[in-house]
């Protein structure tokens, strides 16, 4: 199985992939987590700032995941479009050109999961863009991306609530 979560930026997925970790029923599963930290500090630009260069190596991150047999992953293929549709820096052709290569990769998870970031306060991680009406920018642009290419995803699926009624709420969709 191939599990991704989608969502605008501090809504919980990496707990959310953290909790999953923890679970017996994932214990053959590899878990990828954000790296912004990591490609920040290499220089790559991220946010509204972010190039087509470093698209690029987002979109090379979610396309080795999907090489493996079994990932739970708090990213996905949706996300790195959204992220390229919204960048400053990146041309109209660029965003387009990209989006039209990273569509076909969503077609490789068995799972996406939307996270809402309803109700869900931004956590400032010293990386993240904090500002409200870029992050509600993102989470119109990760929905407009899933009904753009969601139906070549196999399952897409809204989850909310608490990491406990997340997990409970994967576990059901996964296993049932």
């Amino acid at each position: 199985m191939k599990i991704g979560f989608t969502g605008t930026q501090s809504v919980g997925k990496s707990t959310l992939v953290n909790a999953l970790k923890e679970h017996p029923l994932f214990q053959h599963y590899n878990f990828t987590t954000e790296r912004s930290k990591y490609l920040s500090s290499l220089g790559i630009p991220l946010n509204t700032d972010s190039t087509l260069k470093g698209q690029l190596i987002f979109l090379a991150e979610r396309s080795a995941e999907l090489m493996n047999d079994h990932i739970i992953t708090d990213r996905t293929v949706i996300d790195v479009m959204a992220f390229s549709h919204c960048s400053n820096s990146m041309t109209p052709y660029e965003k387009e050109t990209f989006e039209s290569v990273a569509k076909f990769l969503v077609e490789e998870y068995d799972y996406i999961f939307y996270v809402s970031p309803q109700g869900i306060e931004i956590e400032d991680n010293g990386i993240r863009e904090t500002n409200g009406q870029y992050r509600e920018q993102i989470d119109n642009t990760i929905s407009y991306m899933l009904r753009l290419h969601g139906h070549r995803a196999k399952n897409i699926i809204d989850i909310s609530g608490s990491t406990e009624e997340r997990v409970e709420q994967v576990i059901k969709h996964v296993f049932s």
